[in-house]
């Protein structure tokens, strides 16, 4: 019974890789949100502005959104861009809050969901 309880679990953990492998969160197209059709930017056309970081897991949630949605944008890296970067501190009491959102009338929104854009945009 001991040997039959042991081979279960030994091939059980050579089995978990494979199971993890095809769970929806551990594909790419989930991780990156390529199934997602990319938004189109063409400058001077887009929404609004987003301030972002290339880890930052809040930012990659509302491009991916962003994207199915169709709704443009530019998209600014704060960690490459120093004056972006203090940009942001400024309109989030001096913390570099991403993503930061910055409207064609002047208005920020920090971390907004796709719902809060969009009425925005409705605006």
């Amino acid at each position: 019974m001991t040997w039959l309880v042991l081979v279960v679990v030994v091939l059980g953990f050579l089995a978990l890789p494979f199971v993890l492998l095809r769970a929806p969160w551990m594909k790419e197209s989930f991780v990156s949100g390529k199934g997602a059709r990319p938004p189109v930017v063409v400058h001077g056309m887009a929404d609004f502005t987003m301030y972002s970081t290339g880890w930052c897991g809040f930012c990659a949630r509302l491009r991916a959104q962003l994207a199915q949605a169709g709704i443009t944008y530019t998209e600014v890296d704060i960690e490459a861009d120093p004056e972006a970067a203090s940009f942001v501190e400024s309109v989030n009491n001096g913390n570099q809050v991403v993503p930061t959102l910055k409207f064609a009338d002047g208005s920020t929104a920090t971390n907004p969901t796709l719902a809060q854009v969009q009425a925005k945009l409705a605006a």
